[in-house]
C-alpha cells in the first residue's frame, strides 16, 4: 500500500520540508543523529537496521513524538545482500511517494590481523560496508535519475585514509567509498544528461562522501579508557567527536543549496589527518 504524506512548504535555506531520506543503519549511533538532524530540516525518514528491531521501534516512537506529522518508517534487511537492498529502496519510495536523499550510514567491523583474518571476516565486511552501499546506490539513483534531483552520501571512516593494524578489511571498504563516491558522482551527471534533465539547473544530483574520525558511539564503548585516552592524545582538538557533528555535515550536503557540490570527501576527525 502506498503511503502519502505532506511535509509542508517550507523554503528557508537549509529546510528539507517535503524531501524524504533513507538512512541505513538509522536508528542509533551516528545513522541515529543523522536521522534526528534531517528530521528537525523537516525531512521524513526512513531508518534501516537489521536485527535491533526493539531498538529501531523505540526510536520510531520518539520520533512520533517529536516530529508530529512526519512519517518516520523502519524498512529491516541486510544490505550485505543485493536483493535487501533493492528491496528497501522500493519500499521506501512505495511508502513515502518518492526518495531525495540517502545515507549510506551501515557498517560493520570484524577486527583481526592479517594472519588470523579468516575469508569471511573479509568478504562480510567488504559486502556490508562496500558492496551493500553500491547496491543501494545503484537502486535509488534510478529513481533521482527519472525526477531530475538526489542526495546520495556515504559515511566512510579516517581508518579508510589512514589504515589501522586488525581492521584490514575495515580499512579496504571504506577506502573503496572514495572511489564510489567519485565514479557516482560523474555518472549522475552523465544520465542527467541523458536523461533530458540539464547539468547545473536546479537541485540536481549529487553524490559526496563524509569521513568520520574517532566518534562517541557504541563501537567505541568496548575500548579500554587507556586506549581512548591515547586516540584523544593523537586528535588535534583534544576529544572525541560527536554523533551530531556528523550529522550536521551530512545535513548540508542533502540539502538543495549544496548542488554545487559532488564527488566530494567531507573529513570531520578533529584535525587527525592534519
Amino acid at each position: 500500500m502506498t503511503t502519502t504524506q505532506t511535509y509542508g512548504g517550507d523554503t528557508r535555506a537549509g529546510s528539507l520540508a517535503g524531501r524524504v531520506a533513507l538512512v541505513t543503519g538509522g536508528t542509533a549511533g551516528i545513522g541515529g543523529a543523522i536521522s534526528q538532524d534531517l528530521a528537525e530540516a523537516g525531512a521524513g525518514i526512513a531508518a534501516g537496521y537489521w536485527h535491533s528491531g526493539e531498538r529501531a521501534r523505540k526510536s520510531q516512537a520518539r520520533a512520533a513524538e517529536q516530529f508530529p506529522g512526519q512519517l518516520f518508517t523502519l524498512h529491516e534487511g541486510n544490505i550485505g545482500h543485493a536483493d535487501d537492498c533493492r528491496r528497501v529502496i522500493s519500499e521506501v519510495i512505495e511508502q513515502h511517494g518518492r526518495l531525495d536523499i540517502l545515507v549510506n550510514n551501515a557498517g560493520i567491523t570484524i577486527d583481526r590481523t592479517v594472519a588470523k583474518m579468516t575469508d569471511e571476516d573479509w568478504l562480510r565486511v567488504i559486502s556490508v560496508n562496500l558492496s551493500g552501499a553500491f547496491f543501494m546506490a545503484q537502486a535509488a539513483l534510478d529513481h533521482m535519475i527519472e525526477r531530475g534531483s538526489g542526495r546520495i552520501i556515504n559515511v566512510s571512516s579516517v581508518i579508510g585514509e589512514t589504515g589501522n593494524i586488525g581492521q584490514v578489511n575495515y580499512a579496504a571498504s571504506k577506502s573503496g567509498l572514495f572511489g564510489l563516491t567519485k565514479s557516482l558522482a560523474k555518472e549522475a551527471l552523465f544520465h542527467l544528461k541523458k536523461a533530458d534533465h540539464p547539468v547545473g539547473d536546479g537541485v540536481g544530483v549529487t553524490v559526496n562522501a563524509v569521513t568520520p574520525g574517532f566518534i562517541a558511539t557504541d563501537m567505541l564503548a568496548t575500548i579500554p579508557e587507556r586506549v581512548l585516552d591515547r586516540i584523544r592524545g593523537q586528535i588535534p582538538v583534544g576529544r572525541l567527536g560527536r554523533p551530531e557533528e556528523i550529522a550536521r555535515v551530512v545535513r548540508f550536503l542533502a540539502a538543495d543549496e549544496s548542488a554545487y557540490v559532488t564527488g566530494q570527501i567531507w573529513a570531520v576527525n578533529g584535525g587527525l589527518d592534519m
